[in-house]
């Protein structure tokens, strides 16, 4: 496949020429500069890296009516609230059809991967584990443990089988608790993820010590708050959509002021599909709204670079000759790539390289 247009990577955007061949990339030119091939398909579009979706509640996807209006504590917090009770009376078949389907519907936008935050200890990895076997996509499961105080055989066992632990907020983890998951991640070299001053500002120092591998939403965090994570180096997942629903907004603005390292996710899946295209559009617009815009290029890179380094294989951001990217084509026009991407995107618009099997890039 030629495609003349524009990459947009960690390297940024610019126009291009790229050929690709099974999934890779393998010749890169300026644009109009690289000859078609006799038989070779030509597309005029943006290259970029595929997508990850880095923070999901996959589990909730087994909710399929409108759930009630109420703060979001109610719905998604307590053990008795809406979100838990549906999880408690759903069957293990339907929760992992539930969650096959989100990940088939990730899979079909072009997301290489997903971040999930699994509720019900082990047994609700497992079900995500089942849910992903033989869909195109990589999930990283943080489990969740049940007992409070921890128990440490379950932390053990829970870390076993998962790719590390995703808490709830710091206000409603002790301190013994947080400090006790975190250094057994350390150990086990898993991730070690929490929310943080979603629904009220929370101190800093509640939720960097001790230090995570990500934080989700700050949607109440100030201007000082966001210099001190970004200083912190650590990274912060947004989304947008779901913090909409309760009359909040994470400021983006702030944050890329702030220079804090940005990734995006779709949240509880109850509420809406997985699609980062939509996420990507909502936040461009809502910054907007609310009078604090924010740039174009700082959500295509949440969406499409800082994942990759958070991960630890950032070269798999590059649209390069020998970069171990997935490469995604859209077909957009060329001029703005990031702003085409992030307003534009739909799957409609994908067009996938054909890879061989066995080559997925996160396994």
């Amino acid at each position: 496949m030629l495609v003349e247009g524009a990459i947009l990577d960690r390297d940024g955007a610019r126009a291009a020429g790229v050929r690709l061949r099974e999934g890779r990339v393998v010749e890169v030119g300026r644009r109009g500069t690289l000859r078609p091939r006799p038989g070779e398909r030509r597309v005029r579009g943006i290259v970029i890296p595929a997508p990850i979706n880095s923070h999901t509640h996959l589990g909730d996807a087994v909710s399929v009516r409108e759930p009630p209006s109420g703060p979001v504590e109610d719905l998604v917090a307590t053990p008795k609230g809406y979100k838990f009770t549906v999880l408690a009376s759903s069957r293990p078949s339907e929760k992992i059809r539930a969650m096959r389907d989100a990940l088939w519907r990730m899979a079909r936008e072009g997301t290489e991967a997903v971040v999930d935050f699994r509720e019900e200890g082990i047994e609700g990895v497992r079900l995500l584990r089942r849910a992903a076997r033989g869909v195109p996509i990589r999930v990283l499961v943080l489990g969740r443990p049940l007992e409070r105080p921890i128990e440490p055989p379950e932390l053990r066992n829970l870390l076993a089988e998962s790719d590390g632990i995703g808490l709830s907020s710091a206000r409603d983890e002790t301190e013994t608790t947080r400090r006790l998951v975190a250094r057994a991640c350390r150990s086990a070299q898993k991730r070690f993820a929490l929310h943080a001053s979603e629904a009220v500002r929370e101190r800093p120092e509640t939720y960097l010590d001790p230090k995570p591998d990500l934080l989700v939403h700050l949607a109440k965090a100030t201007d000082e708050d966001l210099l001190t994570v970004a200083q912190a180096r650590v990274s912060v997942a947004v989304c947008p959509r779901s913090n909409a629903l309760f009359g909040r907004q994470p400021d983006l603005a702030a944050m890329e002021r702030a220079g804090v390292s940005l990734l995006l996710g779709t949240d509880n899946a109850m509420f809406h599909a997985p699609s980062l295209w939509s996420e990507l559009q909502f936040a461009y617009v809502a910054t907007r709204l609310r009078g604090r815009p924010v740039s174009a290029a700082y959500l295509a890179e949440a969406a499409l670079v800082e994942p990759y380094r958070w991960l630890g294989i950032p070269e798999a951001a590059s649209i390069s000759v020998g970069s171990p990217a997935h490469p995604l084509v859209v077909r957009l026009p060329p001029e703005d790539p990031a702003y085409q991407v992030v307003t534009r995107a739909t799957e409609q618009l994908i067009v996938r390289p054909a890879r061989p099997p066995g080559t997925a890039l996160l396994r």
